[in-house]
């Protein structure tokens, strides 16, 4: 006999939650996922009301599935946010170049501007040939460091408050893992937060800190969402895979492990004792770094000089940074600092407040036309 629903005892129970073991029915789970993500909005303040939002979206389950749910809580609770979609091209032929054509799908379904930045626009240098230059072995390292660089680029040049990203319990749960492993002391510390700083001027947080992947996997799976499933290219060997497929034989032993992970993590303390870097702005692009050079530059002129494993470990990267000095930069682009793109955005913010301000005026424009969509100024409509 069919198992009723653990929560309406009505409707057949279709899921087992791995997080609590309940049964419960389609619509039921529908529900409790999206209130168990409104309510990690909510308890943790993540957004204040009005703020410009950037759904960081890769064509993948995690964002395709955040990208839905935040439009749909938005409109359910009324955050009354401006929700964006961001997306970062890292220029890997036969991966990215698929996974944005599910992205611009997105944006279409959800009804989302879209903006898309590209590693060869920053930094003149697409993740396919810098794998030619490095290999295959620390490519991961280079994706991640112009990743989060591109990614706070992009809001700053749509004007964003806040960056939301698709990072759920398991993928938290595994960098705790990798940061012990590797005796990571600062970023053990911080890797549980829910919401960070990126380039000390937008914020960023995790609202599928607490979401297990299964979950989410069957959100999307039962939603019909369209989302982009293949794997990077360069990704098998990356070190995260060893953590991930360790957690994966945790979990199948105690089904409570990621969560378990998640809270010690969240328990851990760091002793007064310990010296922890003080952040302060690279002297060349502007961006927040620990030394006195970023590492996404000292990456950079590792691959313009032809030493790509230049800033591959702590002590190269510091090394680099301590003597750098400015070379050509031949085939890269100089990146813009990031001091000026902040001054952009704010003069885009003066813009937009000025022509709201003017647009809320109905004295000040009445010979506008009514249409809503139309792109009218004071000289006539387009």
């Amino acid at each position: 006999m069919p198992r009723q629903c653990d929560i309406c005892q009505s409707a057949r129970a279709i899921i087992r939650r791995p997080k609590t073991g309940q049964r419960i029915c389609k619509e039921c789970f529908f529900y409790v996922f999206e209130t168990e993500v409104h309510h990690t909005i909510v308890d943790n303040r993540l957004f204040n009301r009005g703020a410009r939002i950037g759904i960081g979206a890769s064509g993948g389950k995690d964002s395709t599935v955040l990208a839905y749910v935040m439009k749909t809580l938005n409109q359910r609770y009324d955050y009354g946010l401006e929700l964006f979609l961001l997306s970062v091209d890292e220029g890997i032929s036969g991966y990215r170049d698929d996974s944005l054509e599910t992205v611009k799908r997105n944006q279409k379904q959800y009804e989302l501007p879209l903006k898309i930045v590209s590693y060869e626009q920053l930094y003149g240098w697409s993740m396919d040939s810098i794998v030619e230059a490095v290999g295959r072995k620390n490519n991961c390292t280079f994706c991640g460091v112009f990743r989060r660089q591109a990614l706070d680029r992009g809001a700053l040049m749509l004007d964003l408050d806040h960056i939301v990203t698709g990072h759920n319990a398991d993928d938290v749960a595994e960098t705790i893992l990798m940061n012990v492993l590797r005796g990571d002391i600062p970023r053990l510390g911080r890797c549980t937060e829910i919401a960070t700083v990126g380039d000390g001027y937008i914020g960023r947080s995790k609202p599928f800190k607490y979401a297990y992947e299964k979950e989410i996997v069957m959100y999307a799976y039962l939603k019909r969402l369209d989302y982009f499933s293949t794997e990077c290219t360069y990704s098998p060997n990356a070190y995260r895979g060893y953590a991930r497929q360790y957690l994966k034989d945790l979990e199948s032993v105690r089904p409570s492990a990621i969560i378990d992970i998640i809270h010690a993590g969240e328990a851990m303390k760091v002793a007064e004792t310990v010296q922890l870097p003080t952040l302060t702005s690279c002297s060349r692009c502007g961006y927040i770094s620990s030394n006195a050079v970023c590492k996404a530059c000292v990456l950079l002129e590792g691959l313009e000089r032809g030493i790509p494993k230049m800033g591959i470990s702590k002590q190269s990267g510091q090394a680099a940074a301590a003597d750098a000095q400015p070379v050509d930069r031949g085939k890269a682009v100089e990146p813009v600092h990031f001091e000026q793109l902040r001054e952009q955005a704010l003069e885009i913010r003066r813009l937009r407040m000025q022509t709201t301000a003017a647009s809320s005026d109905s004295t000040a424009r009445p010979e506008l036309c009514a249409e809503s969509m139309c792109a009218c100024t004071e000289d006539g409509c387009s």
